[in-house]
């Protein structure tokens, strides 16, 4: 297996803080030994990450008020914004788990996927300081800047969507492209949003991102899977 330095592209000088960092605290609760788990580093990632990211949007955003700042770190910082990040280094798999939440599917459970992820960045910030955090998170946060900087909208209704639907399920929603036509100037894009096998909403626009938008608004305006969550539960 791929180390995990080498997918976050940085080496510990202290092992022991990366492996407190990976550390779950149900290990510590069935060793019935004293052991570091990961809380503390996590309290200290997650005020790493909220200043982090404040001074990125901003020095990106020098016009926007301190509430639209507000809301756009909201969307970075979110605990199915850290999931993705996490997600995106495979994190999971390099926790240490008790059995029993082994079992039942802690490597995959978001919340441990995001708090992990917190307790990394607070891990080489005290291993490495502050630039070797910032360097870390930059870089893991790219795309999701990206994405910002492409929408910085308050109003944004994929976003909203995402939030709903992960306090319901793992699964994310999916975009399709179901058609397009018109005159390469003048193209109009259908979308619709899936998710667990449901049509969500529609939606029309001249690019895709605009048409998925809009796609994510109607799904907000009929909340499907609420009707979903009745029959789950049923």
């Amino acid at each position: 297996m791929e180390s995990l330095e080498t997918r976050i592209d940085y080496k510990f000088a202290n092992s022991l803080l990366l492996a407190e960092a990976l550390t779950h605290p149900s290990l510590a609760y069935e060793s019935r030994k004293p052991s570091h788990d990961n809380q503390r580093l996590e309290f200290l990632g997650d005020a790493v990450i909220q200043l982090i990211l404040t001074d990125e949007l901003y020095r990106l955003f020098p016009k926007f008020s301190e509430g639209h700042l507000t809301k756009l770190r909201s969307r970075l910082v979110s605990g199915e914004a850290l999931r993705r990040y996490a997600a995106k280094i495979e994190l999971g798999s390099y926790l240490r788990l008790g059995k029993g939440e082994e079992a039942n599917g802690g490597r995959n459970r978001p919340s441990n996927l995001a708090d992990a992820f917190e307790a990394l960045a607070g891990a080489i910030y005290l291993d490495g300081g502050f630039e070797a955090a910032r360097a870390f998170l930059l870089n893991n946060f790219r795309e999701f800047i990206e994405e910002i900087k492409a929408e910085p909208d308050e109003n944004n209704p994929k976003g909203e969507l995402q939030e709903y639907l992960q306090s319901i399920s793992p699964t994310s929603p999916r975009y399709i492209i179901v058609s397009q036509e018109g005159p390469d100037h003048q193209k109009r894009f259908l979308a619709e949003v899936m998710w667990e096998d449901l049509t969500l909403g529609r939606g029309s626009g001249s690019s895709k991102k605009e048409a998925e938008t809009a796609a994510a608004s109607e799904a907000l305006e009929k909340r499907i899977w609420q009707i979903w969550g009745g029959i789950k539960s049923g």
